[in-house]
Order: structure tokens, then sequence, then C-alpha cells
């Protein structure tokens, strides 16, 4: 195994959109007016409504049964209104159902870090077309990690916030209490711009204590967790602490049940009354929460409760955790017995991004090292509402990575 530390991500540029759009004419929408993004371009996930057009959910009889937004998701309206240009609307994988980034109708976006591996999903369109270049950052939605997986395996820049800090009007709803609106950019600095535009107004304490949990680097690959141990050296941070308790499938249970009856609840009516063709990876996903039961809920909604206290009280302040964003690095598009792996995939990927998903904490993925010449990243998790200071701490920390890889 090859371990590198990379404090500037590298970027391929390539000259068509690399997959990463819906199919069709390429969406344009001007600026409505002039601000602090002015001359920048971005793209929007397939979740989310643009005036005008079908919010088409990455599946065709969901397109099929739904009209044109009357107006855009004021994430998109504000973005527009402080000078960017939308230049296109990107895959996702049916209806959010995935961390793989493969659609089983529209295709799988290229992952431009590592061309022969999945980019991760389910925003995995807006996460191509910045890694590719295309656009200066891009919308996506997260709910287990469909920003920060993405983010990990495409080396970008990825920021889930604090729930409900951007509202989720205009988006495709799939599990309301973990959903988000998150979003891709090739450098931090880009990353905060866009955080400037789209947060709520705050100035929140700076962050000045990082700490490592332990036990959430034990769920990564040890090649993984030794290279971001290697950056957390190189920045100075030793302190650490434990998260799960010895209870991490707990963790994972948890989210599996708690999504997953909300996700019914959103979106079975219109499954049972459609009857949509899905892929055949995502239609036996449906079905399962189906199959939830008030029991099941009953039990897991207190042990989430007592998880969002937890880590709110433990977060609150200037402090925040370092984890490992994903696992692993992208799967092989082409990997013999892929399937096999899909399952521990998913277990041990939503254990880590269920640490800020249980409690709505924001999360900032840095692009800061790799494996076998692919990227992986190491994330920031600050306290509710300390997005701006997490935005700042990971302008700092990456400065201060990339001035010590060029002395």
């Amino acid at each position: 195994m090859m371990i590198s530390v990379d404090a500037e991500p590298r970027v391929m540029r390539h000259s068509n959109d690399v997959g990463a759009f819906v199919p069709g004419p390429l969406l344009q929408v001007a600026a409505t007016a002039q601000g602090p993004l002015d001359g920048l371009s971005f793209a929007v996930k397939d979740l989310i409504d643009v005036a005008g057009t079908i919010t088409g959910g990455g599946n065709p009889d969901w397109m099929r049964t739904h009209g044109p937004a009357l107006r855009s998701a004021p994430v998109v309206e504000r973005l527009l209104a402080a000078g960017a240009s939308l230049r296109g609307k990107t895959i996702t994988d049916e209806l959010a159902f995935s961390l793989e980034g493969v659609n089983a109708h529209y295709g799988t976006p290229l992952n431009p870090a590592c061309p022969d591996r999945i980019p991760g999903g389910s925003s995995s369109g807006s996460a191509s077309a910045v890694a590719a270049g295309l656009v200066d950052f891009a919308l996506g939605t997260d709910t287990g990690g469909s920003v920060r997986v993405p983010a990990s395996f495409c080396g970008l820049y990825g920021m889930r916030p604090t729930h409900d800090a951007i509202p989720l009007d205009g988006v495709l709803p799939f599990a309301p209490s973990y959903d988000t609106v998150g979003w891709f950019a090739r450098d931090a600095e880009m990353l905060a711009r866009v955080g400037d535009v789209v947060l709520p107004a705050a100035t929140p304490a700076p962050i000045e204590t990082l700490i490592i949990v332990r036990d959430a680097f034990a769920i990564a690959d040890e090649p993984v967790a030794a290279a971001l141990r290697g950056v957390c050296e190189a920045l100075g941070v030793s302190q650490e602490i434990t998260v799960f308790d010895g209870a991490a499938d707990d963790w994972f249970e948890c989210y599996r049940i708690l999504q997953g009856t909300e996700n019914w609840r959103e979106l079975g009516p219109w499954i049972r009354a459609t009857k949509p063709a899905f892929g055949e990876a995502i239609a036996p996903r449906f079905a399962s929460t189906a199959e939830i039961t008030a029991d099941d809920v009953a039990r897991w909604q207190p042990a989430r409760d007592a998880i969002r206290a937890r880590l709110r009280a433990q977060l609150s302040g200037s402090v925040a955790w370092l984890v490992p964003t994903a696992p692993c690095i992208a799967l092989r598009k082409d990997l013999p017995g892929a399937g096999e792996q899909i399952g521990p995939f998913y277990g041990r990927a939503l254990t880590l991004t269920s640490i800020a998903g249980h409690a709505g904490l924001p999360q900032i993925n840095l692009p800061v090292a790799r494996v076998d010449d692919c990227p992986i990243g190491l994330s920031i998790i600050g306290g509710a509402g300390q997005d701006r200071a997490l935005l700042d701490a990971a302008c700092r920390l990456s400065a201060r990575l990339t001035n010590r890889t060029s002395t």
C-alpha cells in the first residue's frame, strides 16, 4: 500500500461533462444580481428544485410523475443573487438511496481523482463536476454521508452543515430529520465563500481544540487510519477520546431504522401508487424500509435522543473532533466480488457518518492524503451552529498543511 500526504488535492480537468450532468440540454441560469460570488459557476444535484425544470431524483418514473418546479429552492436563489451562475443539474443515485454514485438509468459519473473507481453517492454528479473542474462549486444533499463520502473519494472539500442551518424547502426529502444541503469545492477558501452566502449570519467562537476520535479511526482500513494519523501528527493533534462506547454497531442500526422509517413515510405512498422501476441494487433498499415497525422506532428513537444530547454537550464551544470521513478509498468499479463488499462498506461508512448525523452537527471533509494514489479525507466535526467557525478552521488547517509540504 502506498501512502502519501496530500495538502493540495490533484484535479483532473476534462473538456466534456464526465457523465456528471443529467441527460439532455445543459441547464443554465444566469446570476440574478451581483455579489460576493460574481463570475463563479455552480451545479445543483437533481434533488434540488430549479424553477421551470423537473427535479428528476435520479429516477425516470419520478421525472415522469412530477411537473416543473414553480420556484427554485431558496438555497439556489441565494447563490444566484450572490452573483453565481448555474451551469447544470447533476446526476444523483436514485432518490438518494446510495453511497456509491452508481445510477442504473443514467450511468456512473466519473471519479476524476481515480477514474477506475466509483465517485461515491448520492451526490456523485456534483462531486464529479467539481473534481473535473467543470464548475467552481456544486450543491449536494447529505443525509447519511452523501456529500462527505463523495468528497473523500474524489479528493474534494465538502461540507455538511448543522441540521436546519440551510432551509430544505424545494429539496426532495429522504429522511428529513437527517437531511441537509451541503456543497463541494476544490479548495477551502471556495468552500468558505459559499458558506458565507448560504449559512445564517453568526459569530461563533473560533475552534481552538482538536481531538482525535480513537474508535472512529479504528473503523477505517489500517492504511487509511495510518495516513490520517500522520496528518493529525503533522498538525500537532494528540488528544484522543472515544465516542461509540463499544457499541458502534448500535449507532449504525439506530441510523438504519430511523432514516428508513422516515424515508418510507416520505416516499412510500408514491412508491405504492407508482410502482417505479428501480435499479437492481436500489429496489431491495426501499423494500426493507417498508418492513420497519413501530416497535423498532420506539427502541431506537430514545437512543438517538441520548446520542444527540451527549454529543451536543461535548462539542459546545471551541472544541472539534477529527475522524476519517470514509473507512476506505473509493471502491473499484470492476472489483470481483464487489457486491460482497458493499454491505460491510455501508456498515462502516454509515457508522462514521452517524456521529454528525444523529446529533445534527456540521462536518467538513478535508482531502489531506492519498492511499494507493486515491484520495482519503479527514473530517472536522464541530458543535451545532459552529459552521462558520468550522469553515475558518478548515482554511487554517489547509494552509498549515500546504505550507508544511511546500517547505
